[in-house]
């Protein structure tokens, strides 16, 4: 299984970008997928889940309202569109896939990892 994630930039505060996150290697539409973040010496911390399906979709509280987690399984690639950014969601954003059903926030439920993509929100 390969990820690639792309979109990451540099972007002033309150503006937007959009992460995109290629999948290969096994049957997409089988799986959960989420994104996580990691900024400068933190932990990875999740941000958001989508279902296999599209059809259930969770956030963590920091970014509800301003970033939302998507796919398109005909294509094989799941997005962040990432609204009115704030300085503190600078990080390394990582795509990964899980490894079982059910809503999953936790690193230790995805088995396979994007490279990550860089954002970083000047204030």
């Amino acid at each position: 299984v390969q990820l690639q994630a792309s979109g990451g930039g540099l972007v002033q505060a309150g503006g937007s970008l959009r992460l995109s996150c290629a999948a290969s290697g096994r049957t997409f539409s089988t799986y959960g997928m989420g994104w996580f973040r990691q900024a400068p010496g933190k932990e990875r911390e999740f941000v958001a889940f989508i279902s296999a399906t599209g059809g259930t979709t969770h956030h963590v509280d920091s970014v509800k309202g301003r970033f939302t987690i998507s796919r398109n399984n005909a294509q094989n690639t799941v997005y962040l569109q990432m609204n009115s950014l704030k300085p503190e969601d600078t990080a390394t954003y990582f795509c990964a896939q899980g490894r079982r059903v059910g809503i999953i926030v936790t690193t230790q439920d995805y088995d396979y990892w994007g490279q990550g993509t860089l954002v970083t929100v000047s204030s």
